[in-house]
């Protein structure tokens, strides 16, 4: 992960917009606003989101990789972003199973088809260097739906610093069906649609998606070794959006197919104020 030498917010800026985060997502309210100094590059970005895991205090389960476009990427230095998905957004579900899953109704909301990786506890902290080397840290691979959602509606719009900074815009997880005989499987060749209320609304594969989701579990370890972060006790992966970005609004049902290897789904739900 490449990071900016530009002039950091000081700590206490940083604190500050972490802690609204935090305080608006346990009390499941919109911010109608950026809580603070919107960070400019990666260094405060992250800065604010190891602040912001720290303060939430519930066990990160697996992490959620995002892509950086064009021409963030390259100002940036990095074509990728990550953010922690909690234990307590985690819901694993069997076949023609649908999970509610809540969203901030009045913040951002969106849902996406991905490939769920496991990385294996016991990871030696080795960045693997290619794909071979990639599938032997795996003990299992998913179909599934990231939920992303953040009290504030402004967070994939106002570029990806900020959509780091509220836990990379993640608010839960559905873990689908197996994907059986992963550990040869050509991701590319799967083709993969997805539906909101019974429509179709966009179909692609993993070769549109960079290096594909193992290149995202690379990433990811690269991502939280330069950030100090331990994941040797076995971590998911939602390794990236592979039609894309749906927003969706409470109500409604989202279903993802993976062609051959079925199919998950789930409803999105307004999160109740606590």
């Amino acid at each position: 992960m490449e990071m900016s030498s530009n002039e950091q917010a000081s700590p206490d800026k940083a604190h500050a917009v972490a802690g609204a985060f935090v305080a608006a997502r346990r009390d499941r309210r919109a911010l109608a606003t950026y809580p603070g100094e919107a960070p400019c590059d990666l260094v405060e970005a992250y800065t604010i989101q190891d602040l912001a895991i720290a303060l939430d205090g519930r066990r990160v389960a697996g992490w959620k990789v995002g892509k950086i476009n064009a021409p963030e990427d390259a100002r940036l230095g990095a074509n990728r972003l990550s953010g922690p998905i909690f234990a307590d957004s985690v819901v694993t579900v069997a076949a023609g199973e649908a999970p509610e899953m809540p969203v901030f109704a009045k913040g951002f909301a969106a849902a996406e088809a991905e490939f769920l990786l496991h990385v294996a506890p016991g990871w030696d902290g080795v960045i693997p260097a290619d794909d071979a080397a990639t599938r032997k840290v795996l003990d299992a691979v998913h179909i599934g739906i990231e939920v992303a959602s953040s009290p504030y509606p402004g967070i994939n719009a106002d570029g990806p610093p900020v959509t780091i900074s509220d836990f990379g815009n993640n608010a839960g997880m559905v873990v689908g069906p197996v994907l059986e005989g992963w550990e040869s499987a050509q991701f590319e060749t799967i083709k993969v649609r997805f539906e909101i209320d019974d429509l179709e609304i966009a179909s692609a594969t993993t070769a549109t998606m960079l290096d594909g989701p193992l290149g995202a579990v690379r990433f990811l370890l690269a991502n939280l070794s330069a950030r100090g972060i331990d994941c040797s006790g076995g971590t998911w992966v939602s390794t990236g959006a592979v039609t894309g970005v749906h927003p969706v609004m409470s109500g409604q049902n989202v279903l993802a197919h993976f062609d051959g290897h079925g199919s998950v789904g789930c409803k999105i739900v307004a999160a109740e104020p606590a």
